[in-house]
């Protein structure tokens, strides 16, 4: 008996020596990997090859799995390598399956091999294998929770909002249940933004009533509590925009911008939520300021505000090239291309084409960088270039930029203000009535025409919309010019160039500057009207000037692009060869 227990001893004593040398040299070859992979530069192939080392040693069932998914990660993460990272992530799920309370390698495995299927366009594969990790992850609040966004983006990715819908409502009932009201508030907020993209206003009214009654209620981390008011307000903010309210969401926007202040003040606190399902944040806080600076442009835009909207594009564009060094997050590039478009249109505005060329062209290097942001942006690129053509007087060139949905004629179809007409925006509708008196004006129907436009100034007076009103009172102004009304036309014209001067306007001063020159010429003004010609002439120089700029460089062979992603390169030009006469 004592020499059986002896034996047993020695034998206790060999496993636990077996056991600790084991524990050595598995805790070496991590050690090895994790300074390879976080040197300067890193390290990967040596990394790569630590990691693999672990493998002969045939370690136990959790040594293995984790292995693979750590492999997995670093070569998704850090080389072109996909076939492999796949399957060490496809050997990490499979094996974590069989292994009780492991959690944690088990879902990961699962989140990462969703996205590097979706990235090598499988998602056919990546959707069952979420939902079969969403089944079993119940009893994990956190990953539960992260899986559920996770396959709600790829149905909105594959613009299937109603299923993302579904899914995050299951999500926000989940989060109520486990007793995570600010991770229901998430859930909530997410399915607000796809609703209002659905236009589903009905629904969302109730919804963003509900969130805001949440997020107020929550005490909880001070800066979880504030990104959630910046999700919220975002969303209220955008939401107003969208129906072209742009007097209206005046209020909102100021508490949006309050509150972004206060987050910037806040420091980051390190105590982690005792809820697990707590475990979220919706962005950093560094990108939670551009995009309210985004949204403060996009409010500038509509309002006619345009130096503005270049000043906080000028910031936002600092603020991104900063982070970008640091960060490579695609939504970075998405708020960039954003950006840019409305800067575009700034430039179109203020007379200033070479700029606003060039910028395109930054916007088609950025789409050349990801498909996916080029799929998500061409239409609008092409537009920017159809609005460019218009403002060089390229006019076969525009028409082939713009779609033909959206061509003159079936574009009048569409664009009947009064009742039947689809958009419950109020700035398109008061754009709309704009459109009819143009078309009005040109068949000579003078009095249809003021009709139309009376309704575009009562409209855009009501939400401060100052480039429609500036427009709808020149062409008035030229209305009665034409009728003979000189005293009417200069009760319109002056203050449209007022207004055109404030926003700036260039099109609508050299417009009015013209008009003031021919009423006080008509009505003996001399001096007036000398004035008003030497105005015109100076706007008519600064067109001229960058129209030559302009159509010289070479991306203005842009124009001719109408398929495919965006060119490479560009030929220079010889020089301008489009007609200025309609331009002065």
């Amino acid at each position: 008996m004592a020499a059986q227990a002896a034996a047993a001893a020695q034998a206790a004593a060999a496993q636990a020596a077996q056991a600790e040398a084991a524990d050595s040299w598995y805790l070496a070859l991590l050690g090895f990997a994790e300074h390879f992979r976080t040197s300067s530069p890193p390290k990967i192939r040596l990394c790569v090859h630590c990691l693999q080392a672990v493998f002969p040693f045939k370690p136990p069932q959790r040594i293995e799995a984790r292995t693979h998914l750590q492999l997995g990660s670093v070569l998704y993460h850090h080389t072109k390598n996909s076939e492999q990272a796949r399957s060490h992530l496809e050997k990490a799920w499979l094996i974590s399956q069989q292994i009780p309370q492991f959690e944690d390698v088990k879902f990961e495995a699962a989140s990462l091999l969703s996205e590097l299927y979706c990235q090598e366009n499988s998602v056919d594969a990546a959707k069952p294998l979420l939902r079969k990790a969403i089944q079993i992850s119940q009893q994990t609040p956190y990953w539960h929770c992260r899986l559920l966004f996770q396959l709600a983006q790829l149905h909105t990715l594959e613009k299937d909002l109603v299923s993302a819908c579904d899914l995050l409502g299951v999500g926000a009932e989940y989060a109520r249940v486990v007793g995570s009201e600010y991770t229901r508030a998430l859930f909530l907020l997410s399915k607000g933004m796809l609703l209002l993209m659905e236009r589903k206003l009905q629904e969302v009214h109730p919804l963003l009533t509900l969130c805001g009654q949440i997020v107020e209620n929550w005490q909880g981390n001070p800066i979880q509590k504030e990104s959630l008011r910046v999700f919220f307000l975002v969303l209220q903010v955008t939401h107003y925009l969208d129906a072209g309210q742009v007097k209206s969401v005046k209020p909102c926007l100021k508490q949006l911008q309050q509150c972004i202040q206060t987050i910037s003040t806040l420091h980051d606190d390190e105590i982690l939520p005792s809820n697990p399902a707590d475990l979220f944040h919706w962005l950093p806080k560094e990108h939670m300021c551009v995009l309210v600076y985004l949204v403060t442009v996009m409010h500038s835009m509509q309002a006619g505000y345009l130096e503005k909207a270049q000043k906080y594009t000028d910031k936002a564009l600092m603020q991104l090239e900063k982070l970008k060094m640091l960060d490579c997050s695609p939504i970075l590039s998405s708020f960039q291309v954003i950006l840019l478009e409305h800067i575009i249109m700034c430039r179109l505005v203020t007379g200033h084409k070479a700029t606003a060329l060039q910028e395109i062209s930054q916007v088609c290097q950025l789409c050349q960088q990801s498909p996916r942001l080029f799929s998500n942006h061409a239409a609008q690129l092409h537009t920017l270039l159809g609005l460019y053509c218009v403002s060089v007087n390229c006019m076969d060139n525009a028409e082939a930029q713009f779609t033909t949905a959206l061509r003159l004629y079936s574009l009048l179809e569409r664009i009947n203000p009064d009742h039947s007409f689809p958009v419950s925006s109020h700035c398109l509708r008061a754009a709309a009535f704009y459109v009819r008196g143009l078309f009005s004006f040109f068949q000579g129907r003078y009095n249809e025409a003021k009709r139309f436009l009376r309704e575009t100034l009562k409209m855009s007076n009501a939400e401060d919309l100052n480039r429609l009103t500036a427009c709808s009172l020149v062409l008035l102004g030229h209305i009665f010019y034409v009728l003979g009304n000189h005293r009417e036309s200069n009760n319109m014209v002056v203050p449209a160039m007022q207004l055109a001067s404030k926003i700036p306007d260039m099109s609508v001063q050299l417009w009015s500057s013209a008009l003031l020159r021919d009423l006080n010429k008509a009505c003996g003004n001399a001096m007036d009207a000398h004035e008003a010609a030497q105005m015109h002439q100076n706007f008519s120089q600064q067109l001229l000037q960058d129209h030559i700029e302009a159509c010289s460089l070479p991306e203005h062979n842009l124009i001719t692009w109408t398929d495919g992603p965006p060119p490479m390169q560009f030929q220079a030009q010889n020089g301008p060869n489009t007609s200025l006469a309609s331009l002065l």
